[in-house]
């Protein structure tokens, strides 16, 4: 099983750390990936059974706009929802003290603009970090061409704005919180401020894994389920956090990882703290963020005709139906009685620019921005 050094990787991690694939019969070996370009193609021949992987991924990479077209890498289950963040230079924006509101991004890019080129960096195209930078740039009225944007993997965030090579970023955690302990960059902010309970990552699997070894993928599922339910008990979270900071694992500061696990956001440049309460990062909530739901992966698809990825909106149910492995998790969920959400298709809405989404309909959807599906 791959994973990013990510805070988002504990439940693969933890489940190792804790024994229960072995209790489960499983002999499993988690493996770090160098990006997630790498994570698709290990995906893709075979050298891993399945990964700890961005939700936008499968679809990206089936519509051509992250990998080839129409290959298939499946979704077996959520791993976690919110907790990534926009990190923006303390040297390039915000004067002495840094801005929360979106209403002062705009006269900040300019003001920087005057004086260089902009640019901003994400971790995978069409991925998730990508479309939050993308959704947070056309909500605040930045024009994607008048900035550059590139990708970087997440762990090489922090010393490439240490060096200047981009003037902002959207990552996972602790990457947001690394930086602004190091004094480089502040949390304008977190993901959960855009869309609370965003889905995030996923359990990726290879098609063939999911066909021939059923019954091993459930096994493997069921103890990443519980590790998100023990990762999620407070009282866990710093031994969490010791355990995923390890230099084999995430190799970053426990207390960094902790404060941000636990909702206590030091958002830096003289912003003082903030503490998200039910919106932090979560990796079960009783069960409500591990069912992979179809109404959610329309929406990331709208977004690549809407920011100009895909010229037509593909079939965004016929492509989720087959891409996503609901009924594997339902019956997981059933065999270890997780109530199962009953929102697959339901609207929701952006609170960041109260945008509704309604997962039958992407079309209408797009009209709103002017852009023909």
């Amino acid at each position: 099983i791959g994973f990013i050094a990510l805070t988002d990787c504990a439940s693969v991690v933890m489940a190792q750390e804790l024994g229960l694939f072995k209790q489960y019969g499983l002999n499993v070996d988690v493996v770090k990936q160098a990006s997630w370009a790498s994570t698709r193609d290990a995906l893709l021949t075979g050298d891993i059974h399945a990964a700890h992987m961005l939700f936008g991924m499968p679809f990206s990479v089936y519509t051509g706009v992250g990998g080839p077209a129409s290959k298939e890498i499946h979704i077996a289950m959520m791993l976690n929802n919110n907790g990534q963040a926009i990190t923006l230079a303390s040297e390039d924006f915000g004067g002495k003290v840094g801005f929360r509101t979106l209403d002062q991004v705009k006269p900040a890019v300019e003001a920087a603009k005057s004086k260089k080129e902009v640019t901003f960096a994400m971790t995978f195209p069409g991925g998730t970090h990508d479309i939050w930078l993308r959704y947070w740039l056309a909500a605040a009225g930045v024009a994607q061409s008048t900035v550059k944007i590139i990708t970087i993997p997440p762990p090489q965030m922090v010393a490439n704005m240490k060096v200047g090579n981009m003037d902002g970023y959207c990552v996972g955690e602790p990457w947001g919180g690394v930086a602004v302990k190091d004094g480089i960059g502040f949390t304008h902010l977190a993901t959960q401020d855009m869309w609370k309970h965003h889905p995030e990552k996923a359990l990726g699997v290879n098609p063939e894994f999911a066909s021939k070894r059923r019954g091993d993928l459930k096994l493997v599922m069921r103890a990443i389920l519980e590790a998100s339910a023990y990762i999620d008990d407070p009282k866990n979270k710093p031994a969490v956090a010791k355990a995923i900071g390890q230099t084999s694992y995430v190799n970053a500061p426990a207390d960094v990882i902790d404060a941000r696990l636990e909702g206590k956001y030091s958002l830096g440049k003289d912003l003082g703290e903030h503490t998200y309460t039910d919106d932090t990062m979560l990796f079960s909530n009783k069960g409500l963020v591990n069912l992979p739901r179809n109404g959610h992966a329309a929406w990331f698809m709208a977004q690549y005709v809407r920011f100009g990825y895909l010229k037509e909106l593909p079939d965004t149910t016929a492509i989720a139906k087959k891409l996503i492995l609901q009924d594997l998790y339902r019956e997981v969920a059933k065999d270890m009685n997780l109530a199962v959400p009953e929102d697959d298709m339901a609207a929701f809405t952006l609170q960041l620019d109260n945008a509704r989404f309604d997962p039958s309909s992407p079309g209408a959807y797009l009209k709103q921005y002017g852009v023909a599906a």
